[in-house]
């Protein structure tokens, strides 16, 4: 099968990135270490294709209605404000978690790259009874994120001043990019990310994400900008204790059970599988997603048991050595009472039994609330 690439395939080529095929698509794993362009997000600044994720507008008499009723969390109802939310089926079970925006007159929701054509299946299915217009935009632009302690110095040169001094965390607005001799380009910025430190996304035509990049590139230079790839990209969710879908999220994961809480109305009147969520949270949980640290230097991957009197009790999801810390880190599901900080775990790390412990998540915090500005 042909890998599907992003409007900014060729300039991944031109840069050297080592491409892999990602839910599809032809992406950048990294372009020189991982290590190196983690590095620079945590103190400088990073930029990443994610043009792969998919954008979906909702429109229409009953988009909010219908909003409400796939998603746990409460829909955004005030123009700009951005939340975290999963999409789940009547047994609990998570599709996808996704980003909605409010915009001036619809919706954008950003859904999970493998998840997409799942997610617009799903849509379509449950937008029976329903006044709505589904349009997916994938296709139409591209998504570039730029994270890091410098990426409000390098986003302004874009997005005019006054925009980003008032854009909140989890805010997002239409802008104009002003190109000098060019017809300005309509575009949307968000105060969001995946890598545990603040920054921006902007989603752009796709006709214009070559452009933007390149500008990007150039004004973010002296700011330390690199080209970051997927690999770093995972290593930086992972030790801001982020999960990922088909890792520590899943149809055979709930809400509840991945410490996601905060991501559940269930005072809303209702949603899909409401029930099933409420029916955990009476019970409470039969797993537990924690983070834990090796106390040697082995790392525990995804898959590896967590072990007890020599049987499995529980499952690693995703881990790494962090690049930031120093230590092998990872998360896992284990049971509940195994999952108190300091607990003491037993890891089979490829036939041999590792100590680790649990600890709080995330692993790292990052000490200033927002990226720098001009």
């Amino acid at each position: 099968m042909d890998l599907k690439p992003t409007p900014l395939h060729a300039a991944h080529l031109a840069a050297g990135g080592h491409m892999v095929d990602f839910a599809g698509y032809d992406m950048p794993v990294r372009y020189g270490t991982i290590v190196t362009e983690h590095a620079a997000v945590r103190t400088a600044a990073g930029l990443f294709d994610i043009s792969h994720m998919g954008r979906v507008r909702f429109s229409g008499p009953d988009a909010e209605r219908f909003l409400d009723r796939l998603l746990t969390n409460r829909v955004p109802t005030e123009p700009g404000r951005v939340k975290y939310g999963l999409l789940c089926r009547e047994d609990g079970g998570i599709i996808d978690d996704v980003l909605t925006t409010k915009l001036a007159d619809d919706w954008l929701m950003v859904v999970n790259a493998s998840n997409r054509p799942a997610c617009l299946t799903w849509f379509e299915e449950q937008a029976e009874g329903f006044n709505v217009t589904i349009d997916d935009r994938t296709d139409s632009t591209a998504m570039i994120a730029v994270q890091g302690p410098n990426a409000g110095e390098i986003v302004s040169h874009v997005v005019h001043m006054p925009l980003l001094e008032t854009l909140g965390y989890y805010r997002a607005s239409p802008a104009v990019w002003e190109r000098p001799g060019e017809s300005p380009v309509e575009i949307i910025v968000s105060r969001t990310g995946y890598t545990g430190e603040d920054g921006f996304e902007l989603i752009v035509p796709a006709e214009s994400a070559t452009e933007m990049w390149r500008e990007l590139r150039e004004v973010g230079e002296p700011h330390g900008l690199v080209p970051c790839g997927l690999g770093c990209r995972d290593t930086l969710r992972l030790e801001a204790g982020m999960p990922l879908y088909g890792h520590e999220l899943s149809v055979v994961t709930d809400p509840l059970t991945a410490g996601l809480d905060f991501a559940v109305a269930l005072k809303k009147d209702d949603f899909l599988g409401r029930g099933a969520i409420a029916a955990v949270k009476d019970a409470g949980p039969k797993r537990v997603r924690v983070g834990f640290e090796m106390r040697g230097k082995r790392v525990a991957r995804e898959g590896a048991a967590v072990v007890r009197d020599g049987d499995a009790v529980g499952e690693v999801t995703s881990g790494t050595h962090s690049p930031t810390l120093g230590k092998a880190i990872g998360m896992a599901y284990v049971p509940p009472d195994l999952a108190a900080e300091g607990a003491e775990l037993e890891i089979d790390v490829r036939g041999r039994t590792e100590p680790a412990v649990v600890v709080s998540l995330p692993f790292y915090k990052r000490q200033a609330m927002s990226a720098k500005l001009p």
